[in-house]
């Protein structure tokens, strides 16, 4: 409390020095005016003038200053903005003065009033930059003294400009920005907040050197991840710790917080420029609408629900049967959406009954089914739990959405559906021809996604890889030559919401994902990124491709036709099947699953052949 008071006095007194300076700098002015504009020899009665009115115009101006918040602004942080109130306060200072003494009938020579202004603007100025010069004089030595980090910032933008204002404003964050990087030779010399762009990214071994730079951090939340990783390449050879500024999609107000800054991620280096979606067009068909996600407790679930609370639904419908997950996706609601209106709902998508119940009663008009059974080998042992959830617990839940008149029903599916050899990838193939044939009776909308894999999600290679090298390694590799396609989840779930706005009814949208990235490749990014050397500080093991598993993933079917859709990354995969056979076939399907699991491969395996030659062609399972 002691400690307050002495911070509030501190201020008063500072404020009252600031207005005890300005009154004599005013007084200063209006006497200078008069000396310049009669060389020095100031005449009786001008010299009385001066006198009479010095005190008025003191406090006619010092009146203005107030207004215009010249003392309740922070000038160590002085920039153009305040430069332009303080013009503006003197000239509407130097009217006020003009009229006043016009009202009294005693004006001055006309060229007093300008003399006056730009004396007094040049004084007023000058005064708020030597407070600005010995802030940043007495901080630089307080940073020194304290031992605060020396940090550089990559990037001059909007995000870099902000992440300097509040280290500036925050001495607690330990932080003193010693200079700034931009490739854009325009920026060159100039400073932020006090802070210099001291060159390109080429000059960033030779700045931490000479800055003595303990951290970097990587300020440019809108670039594209392939020029990200290529400058945390030269900040890593520095031997710097490396930070970065997530990127837009991470940011959920859109404002740029230095409590978000974080460790670089695998997940920031890899992948393509993000998909851009057409915003009214989202907005057109979610605002307002009540959404259903199955699996919202997921990686893919709870990304959607992130994205999807951005435009303001009536009613978001949490549905999954993890009590933990949803637990903690209400915290997040919470915190970052207060206003939104959401239902969790713990249940599973195999339950018909519950399933029909959740949609009977709030009659959703939007869902998004990211529910299923994932994970490959897993699956292989266990396929009557993937027929189950991934083809009946599918066929559930959109035969529900028809029944209740929902508008659109959006399923998330994945490049194992291309050529299944897994158990897994065949029960994702059959729910997206399922969402297929429904939209061919009309009504709801029926559309599927079809991506690769997705960095960072819970089980996925990334995760492990992680546990692997905190762990001190070895880091298990199935092949050398082992590829996949991959992309972040919020790049996920930005084209899972623009196929909502896009659907029509019965197509499957697939991302163009650019390369595929070796996994070796991968593993390697991913201990370097630790701070560590691939083989000299973690070893590298090739274990085998495990079973149901390809070498290399596909996003398309030789027949299928791939079609440009009006978003430039996203592509429509048409093909044709029998739906008359299917729905037969997946009445047969229905009927088997009570026998042993083996039974139910082996069952599933010939119904799944015989489907794909109902659609042209004939393929190997397993």
């Amino acid at each position: 409390m002691g400690a307050h008071y002495i911070k509030t006095f501190r201020k008063n007194l500072l404020l009252f020095l600031m207005v005890v300076l300005d009154a004599v700098l005013i007084n200063l002015s209006l006497y200078l005016s008069f000396y310049v504009r009669f060389d020095g020899n100031l005449a009786i009665q001008y010299y009385a003038q001066y006198e009479n009115t010095w005190p008025e115009v003191v406090a006619i101006c010092l009146v203005v200053f107030v207004l215009f918040n010249l003392y309740r602004r922070l000038w160590k942080f002085a920039s153009i903005g305040e430069l332009i109130s303080i013009t503006s306060a003197t000239f509407v200072g130097t009217m006020g003065v003009l009229f006043y003494t016009f009202m009294i009938g005693n004006p001055f020579p006309r060229s007093i009033y300008f003399i006056f202004w730009l004396i007094l603007t040049c004084f007023i100025g000058f005064s708020r930059l030597v407070f600005r010069a010995s802030g940043d004089f007495t901080e630089s030595f307080r940073y020194i003294k304290n031992g605060k980090k020396r940090v550089l910032i990559v990037g001059a933008g909007h995000a870099g400009s902000m992440v300097i204002k509040e280290f500036k404003q925050n001495p607690e964050l330990e932080m003193i920005p010693v200079g700034i990087i931009d490739d854009d030779r325009a920026k060159h010399g100039l400073s932020i907040y006090g802070v210099k762009v001291l060159g390109g990214r080429d000059k960033i071994p030779q700045v931490v050197e000479e800055k003595k730079v303990e951290e970097i951090i990587i300020a440019m939340p809108s670039v594209d991840r392939r020029e990200v990783k290529k400058i945390a390449e030269i900040c890593y050879a520095t031997k710097c710790r490396v930070k970065i500024v997530p990127g837009i999609y991470e940011l959920l107000n859109g404002k740029v917080d230095v409590k978000k800054i974080r460790d670089v991620k695998i997940e920031d280096l890899l992948g393509r420029e993000p998909v851009r979606i057409n915003i009214e067009a989202a907005e057109g068909y979610l605002k307002g609408r009540k959404v259903l996600v199955t699996g919202a407790g997921g990686s893919i679930g709870s990304e959607l629900v992130r994205q999807v609370a951005r435009f303001e639904p009536q009613l978001l419908l949490l549905f999954d049967i993890s009590e933990n997950n949803i637990f903690d996706l209400e915290h997040q609601l919470k915190t970052y959406f207060p206003k939104q209106r959401y239902i969790p709902i713990i249940g599973s998508i195999r339950d018909a009954a519950k399933v029909e119940a959740v949609m009977g009663k709030y009659r959703p008009d939007v869902v998004f089914h990211a529910a299923a059974h994932k994970h490959v080998p897993l699956m292989e042992l266990n396929p009557m739990e993937a027929i189950k959830n991934n083809v009946f617990g599918t066929l559930y839940v959109a035969e529900a959405a028809k029944k209740y008149k929902a508008e659109r029903f959006i399923l998330i599916s994945t490049d194992k559906a291309v050529n299944p050899k897994n158990v897994m990838g065949a029960s994702k193939r059959v729910a997206e021809i399922i969402i297929q044939m429904m939209a061919k009776s009309g009504g709801t909308r029926f559309a599927a996604v079809r991506f690769g894999n997705v960095l960072g999600s819970a089980g996925s290679v990334i995760p492990l890889f992680r546990k692997q090298i905190e762990a001190g390694g070895p880091v298990t590799v199935t092949h050398p030559e082992v590829t996949r396609y991959f992309m972040t989840i919020p790049e996920a779930v930005q084209l899972v919401i623009q196929a909502g706005a896009m659907a029509e009814g019965g197509e499957i949208f697939v991302l163009d994902m650019g390369e595929p990235v070796k996994i070796l490749d991968l593993a390697k990014e991913m201990i370097k990124l630790s701070g560590l050397e691939p083989e000299k500080d973690i070893k590298i093991e090739f274990i085998g491709l495990r079973p149901g598993e390809k070498l290399h993933e596909e996003l398309f079917y030789d027949k299928e036709d791939v079609i440009k859709t009006e978003c430039e990354k996203i592509y429509l995969a048409k093909t044709t099947s029998n739906y008359l056979d299917f729905k037969k076939e997946l009445g047969n399907l229905k009927n088997i699953l009570l026998p042993p699991d083996a039974e139910v491969r082996m069952l599933f395996s010939r119904f799944e052949e015989r489907l794909f030659v109902h659609e042209g062609r004939k393929v190997t399972f397993l």
